[in-house]
C-alpha cells in the first residue's frame, strides 16, 4: 500500500524514514530510561480512549506503569511512518496491572498493516510481548487493536518499531512477515538489549536442564561482522555445553500443537582458545536426521546458522557430536520465528487516495479512522462498504450524520464506488461534477446540506443514478434557471431527510399557493366584476324604460343623477379590478 495511508490513520506522525520510535502508552511527554531509549508518550494520538494506571504491587518498569485502552469502535491504530520496504522489528508490549480492579484480563486481536499479527492474550500480573521482523508495504505502518469479545476493551502499554540493517533476515521474504517465538542468550545471567543490541532486540536468559553447563569466554573481544544477522557481542560471551561427547544438547522452543513453518537462526562461538589436541565439531538435527553441514565454532568470531523446516510439537531438535570431535557441541544463542501466511496487499490504492483526500478535507470528523479501510474484513471502518476481491474496493460510503463541514473533495479515483451517502451534513460548495463520471455510481444521497449553484449536467442526466439533494435551499434546480429547489421534485427519493436537523417546507408552501391565489382570486374578481357591471347596466336601461319585471309599487323612474353616480361606480371599480388583475402582487 502506498504512501498515502498517511492521512487513513489516526495520526500522521512526522518521524524521519528509519527513525526508532517508542511509545509509552498511556502516558504524556518524553523521558529517557535505564537502557537511554528515548520513550514518548500518546497522550494527543486519540480522542476516544483512556490512559489508565496499573495497579500492580509487583515491582515494574517505569514504562509498565500506564497504558491505554480502547473502548469504542472495532479497532483502533497507531501509524509510524517509515520508508517503503524498510525493514522493521515491531514490539508490542501489555501489561494488564488489574487496571480497572476486575482482575479479568482481556483477549483481543492485533493487525499490522490489515494483516493478522497475533490474538493477544494478557496476564492478571505478567508482562506479555509479542514481535515480529517485517517489511514495510508504504511509508506508514500501522498497527491495530481490535475487540473480539464483549466487555473485553483493548489495550497497549508499550509500543516500540526498530529500523533494521537491510541486509538483516535476508530469507525473509517481502511477502511473509516473521512472529518471534523466542529469542534466548544461552548462559546469560541477564536480559541483553540496546545499548548492548545496536537494534534493541531483547535476548533473555534460557532456562537451562540438568546435564547442561554454563560457560562463559575467555575471548576479550567477539567479532559479530561475519554474522549477517549482526548478534549482539553480550549473547556471545556466554554459552551452554554438556560434559561428554556422546550426549547431545537438546533445544525446545515449544512449537504449537500445529504444524508451522519455521525459522531457526543459532549463533556458534568458542569460549576458549583451543590446542591442536583439541576439536569441536558437531551438527544440528530435526527428528533424529542431520541437517546441516558440520559446525565448528570459531574463536573470537561467531558463526550463524539458519534453518527453514516445518515444526510442532512432535518435533525434536537436537545439537550432536561428530565422530572424532573431541569436545562435546555448544550453542550461544538462538532465535526462533514462525512464519505468517501470505500477507494481503491491502485495499485498493486507488480507494486509500481517495479516502485520504476526504479525511484531510475533514479532519476533524474522519481523522482518528486508522488502519486499512477493508482489511481484515471483521474490522472493516463502519461507514463504508468493500467488495471481497483480493484487494478489495471500496464500494460505499456511508458519512450520513457524521458532522462534516466543507467543501467536497476531489475523491474520482474511488471509481468502484455504487453508493454515497452524505446526507444531513453540513456540506457546502458546488456539487462536484466528478460525481457523475463515477462509472458505477447507482445511489447518491446529498440530502439536508448546504450544497448551491446548479446540479451539474453529469449528475442531473445520468438516468441510472438515484439522486437526492432535498434540504438544500441554496441548490439550483437546473443550470438554465438555476433558481434554488423548492420541492422535493428534483429528482429525489423516499429516503429520509436525516437525524439531526431537518429543513422546513413552509417556504416551499408558501411559494408554491402565494401565486395560484393570487391567480384565483384576479379570476374571480375579473367574473365578478362582468357581473356586476352587466347587472347596473341592465338596471340603468330597466330604469330608463320600465319592464314587465318592476316590483310592484316601485318608481318606474330614475333621476339623472342617480344614473350618473352608478356610472361613475362602475368606472371605479372596474379601474381597480383590472389593476389587480395586471399586477397580482399588488
Amino acid at each position: 500500500m502506498a504512501g498515502c495511508l498517511a492521512f487513513l490513520f489516526l495520526a500522521f506522525l512526522a518521524f524521519s524514514a528509519n527513525a526508532d520510535v517508542s511509545f509509552d502508552c498511556g502516558a504524556s511527554g518524553f523521558y529517557t530510561d535505564e537502557n537511554s531509549i528515548v520513550w514518548m508518550g500518546d497522550e494527543d494520538l486519540f480522542k476516544e480512549s483512556q490512559a489508565e494506571v496499573v495497579q500492580s504491587s509487583n515491582t515494574i518498569s517505569h514504562v509498565m506503569s500506564t497504558l491505554r485502552v480502547f473502548t469504542t469502535r472495532k479497532k483502533n491504530c497507531y501509524s509510524i511512518s517509515e520508508g517503503s520496504g524498510s525493514l522493521l522489528l515491531v514490539r508490542a508490549s501489555f501489561f494488564y496491572g488489574n487496571y480497572d480492579k476486575r482482575s479479568s484480563p482481556p483477549s483481543f486481536d492485533m493487525h499490522i498493516d490489515g494483516n493478522d499479527w497475533a490474538t493477544v492474550k494478557t496476564s492478571l500480573d505478567q508482562l506479555v510481548y509479542y514481535e515480529l521482523v517485517y517489511v514495510s508495504k508504504g511509508d506508514t505502518t500501522s498497527i491495530c487493536l481490535a475487540q473480539t469479545q464483549p466487555k473485553q476493551f483493548p489495550f497497549i502499554s508499550a509500543l516500540e518499531v526498530r529500523n533494521l540493517d537491510s541486509k538483516m533476515y535476508s530469507y525473509l521474504d517481502p511477502k511473509y512477515a516473521l512472529f518471534l517465538r523466542t529469542r534466548v542468550a544461552y548462559g546469560a545471567k541477564e536480559t541483553v538489549r540496546f545499548p548492548d543490541d545496536a537494534y534493541d532486540r531483547i535476548w533473555v536468559p534460557a532456562v537451562v536442564g540438568s546435564g547442561i553447563t554454563s560457560v562463559a569466554s575467555d575471548a576479550i573481544i567477539i567479532d559479530v561482522n561475519n554474522a549477517p544477522d549482526y548478534p549482539p557481542q553480550e549473547v556471545l560471551q556466554n554459552a551452554i555445553t554438556i560434559s561428554s561427547t556422546s550426549d547431545s544438547i537438546s533445544l525446545k522452543p515449544g512449537f504449537p500443537d500445529q504444524e508451522v513453518s519455521v525459522y531457526m537462526n543459532l549463533y556458534f562461538s568458542e569460549v576458549t582458545q583451543l590446542d591442536t589436541t583439541q576439536n569441536r565439531s558437531f551438527k544440528a538435527y530435526i527428528d533424529n536426521k542431520p541437517v546441516s553441514d558440520p559446525i565448528i565454532p570459531p574463536y573470537g568470531e561467531v558463526t550463524e546458522m539458519f534453518i527453514n523446516f516445518t515444526a510442532s510439537s512432535n518435533t525434536s531438535f537436537s545439537l550432536v557430536a561428530n565422530p572424532g570431535s573431541t569436545l562435546p557441541p555448544l550453542v550461544n544463542a538462538m532465535e526462533v520465528f514462525y512464519i505468517s501466511d501470505r500477507l494481503a496487499d491491502g485495499t485498493n490504492i486507488k480507494d486509500v487516495e481517495g479516502l485520504s483526500e476526504i479525511q484531510k478535507a475533514f479532519s476533524n470528523a474522519l481523522q482518528e479512522w486508522s488502519g486499512d479501510p477493508c482489511l481484515p474484513s471483521p474490522y472493516t471502518w463502519e461507514w463504508i462498504s468493500c467488495s471481497n476481491d483480493t484487494i478489495p474496493r471500496i464500494t460505499a460510503l456511508d458519512l450520513s450524520s457524521f458532522d462534516l463541514s466543507g467543501e467536497l473533495p476531489d475523491f474520482s479515483s474511488m471509481d468502484a464506488l455504487v453508493t454515497i451517502d452524505l446526507q444531513n451534513n453540513s456540506i457546502n460548495g458546488p456539487i462536484p461534477d466528478f460525481l457523475g463520471a463515477l462509472p458505477n455510481l447507482k445511489e447518491l444521497n446529498l440530502a439536508d446540506n448546504s450544497f448551491s449553484g446548479p446540479i451539474p449536467p453529469s449528475i442531473s442526466t445520468n438516468k441510472n443514478l438515484k439522486l437526492v439533494v432535498s434540504g438544500n435551499p441554496d441548490l439550483c434546480v437546473s443550470s438554465k434557471s438555476c433558481q434554488p429547489t423548492s420541492t422535493d421534485d428534483t429528482t429525489s427519493s423516499s429516503i429520509p431527510s436525516g437525524r439531526r436537523k431537518k429543513s422546513s417546507k413552509l417556504p416551499v408552501i408558501l411559494g408554491t399557493t402565494i401565486p395560484i391565489s393570487v391567480i384565483f382570486w384576479a379570476i374571480m374578481g375579473f367574473v365578478l366584476h362582468h357581473k356586476r357591471k352587466t347587472a347596473a347596466i341592465v338596471a340603468i336601461t330597466t330604469g330608463q324604460t320600465g319592464g314587465a319585471h318592476r316590483p310592484s309599487g316601485a318608481p318606474n323612474m330614475m333621476s339623472e343623477a342617480v344614473i350618473n353616480e352608478i356610472k361613475v361606480n362602475i368606472r371605479d371599480q372596474t379601474t381597480t379590478e383590472n389593476g389587480n388583475q395586471s399586477d397580482p402582487q399588488q
